[in-house]
């Protein structure tokens, strides 16, 4: 590994203008941390990775380099690109271990956080840094979120969330777990007792339904579930995964892991549709999942699940629709079904507090700083997006730091 770390980084060409970094959502200094590594200033480059993005050591582990960083690079141009996610890890991982922060004086006003996912994760860092009072309010026992409870352990160790969360400790962040705010405390109570702001990142983990007959059947279950405690599940030895996107992929590579024989996931239009990474598409069936075109899931039943063909349609501006042919229903015998198809928010501490609007999807709607309708209240991160990736998750998260910064130091907006 270490080997390969710094014979990748040599390849490096300390471009004039990075393309590397142009590729990052969040513009990370890649070229300059590469310098610094081959320099042995491994402690400075990882200061600057850190600096720049508090979730360094998550993004190089989830990230779609080949999209962003890493697809930008210009030795990909004629060949292989500079594997900067390896790089980015190896640099990353060591400056966590070292890493000492500066206990917050707490001089600049408290701040609550709720939900402790990505954007949690950010605004606690940023915010400690300059001297906040963060309490972190997390409905489980953890911290993380999706990163904990929604990314299986192959693909992000949960020792990493364990390391931050120490991290967010020295830093002097409290962090109170199993505390669902808008049930037994609401957000009123946390103005009451003198937070001067609140952040939301509650993220998204009500799971959409299908809303076919058979739904509620005892085998039929939810991704987002399955994936927070894969083990107490008893899935048998033939499952069918509804959906193509990463969350079908990770729920596919988990039940393999998990006892599962023969495992399909179900595509209702052609390969082309997927919406999982193309990396997480290959692991799936190097993992032995097998995926199913063409096909839509229109009843569920005791014996497993009855497909149909589909039939893809498309409107004038190219938008595609999928119908059901009739009479090609077919019974598809699986011991379980697991539906992945996407999730949103529940509406627990919107529906319990006053002055929050939300959009027509039930998510919270915000301006461009992560402004609520409600003085006083931010949000970002899933609970604004919908489900997005971890880095765009802290780019607009760092953002919104700065605008809570200037809105409690002023009591008023600034962006």
């Amino acid at each position: 590994m270490s080997k390969h770390v710094i014979e990748d980084a040599k390849r490096c060409l300390q471009c004039k203008n990075p393309m590397c970094s142009v590729g990052c959502p969040i513009n990370t200094p890649i070229r300059d941390a590469i310098r610094l590594l081959l320099e042995i200033k491994i402690a400075e480059a990882g200061k600057l990775l850190f600096d720049n993005n508090p979730l360094s050591i998550v993004c190089c582990h989830v990230c779609s380099q080949e999209n962003q960083c890493e697809g930008h690079c210009v030795m990909g141009k004629k060949g292989s690109p500079v594997q900067v996610s390896a790089i980015e890890k190896y640099i990353s991982d060591y400056y966590l271990n070292i890493y000492k922060p500066t206990p917050s004086l707490k001089t600049s006003g408290k701040v609550a956080i709720i939900g402790s996912g990505p954007a949690g994760i950010t605004i606690a860092f940023l915010l400690s840094r300059k001297n906040y009072d963060i309490t972190i309010y997390e409905g489980n026992d953890q911290i993380g979120g999706v990163l904990r409870y929604g990314i299986p352990e192959f693909r992000l160790p949960k020792s990493i969330l364990d390391r931050l969360m120490n991290t967010l400790l020295e830093s002097g962040v409290k962090i109170r777990p199993n505390t669902s705010i808008g049930t037994n405390l609401g957000i009123d109570d946390l103005f009451r007792d003198g937070f001067q702001a609140i952040f939301l990142g509650t993220g998204v983990w009500r799971p959409y339904k299908l809303n076919i007959k058979g739904e509620s059947l005892g085998h039929i279950h939810y991704a987002i579930e399955y994936l927070r405690n894969p083990n107490v599940y008893r899935l048998g030895k033939r499952l069918a995964i509804i959906g193509a996107g990463n969350v079908a992929m990770d729920v596919a590579r988990t039940a393999l892991r998990h006892g599962c024989e023969d495992v399909y996931i179900i595509c209702n239009m052609d390969e082309s549709t997927i919406t999982a990474r193309d990396i997480e598409t290959q692991y799936a069936k190097i993992d032995g999942a097998k995926i199913m075109f063409y096909k839509t899931a229109v009843e569920f039943t005791d014996e497993g699940v009855i497909l149909a063909d589909s039939k893809v349609n498309a409107d004038e501006n190219g938008v595609k629709t999928v119908e059901p042919i009739k009479g090609t229903e077919t019974l598809f015998p699986v011991d379980s079904v697991i539906i992945a198809i996407g999730q949103g928010p529940r509406s627990v501490i919107v529906s319990s507090t006053t002055g929050i609007d939300v959009t027509d999807k039930g998510l919270v709607a915000v301006d461009d700083c992560g402004r609520t309708s409600r003085e006083g209240i931010f949000a970002s991160g899933d609970v604004v997006t919908g489900a997005k990736t971890v880095v765009e998750a802290v780019k607009v998260s760092r953002k919104v730091a700065d605008a809570i910064d200037q809105y409690v130091m002023s009591k008023g907006p600034g962006c």
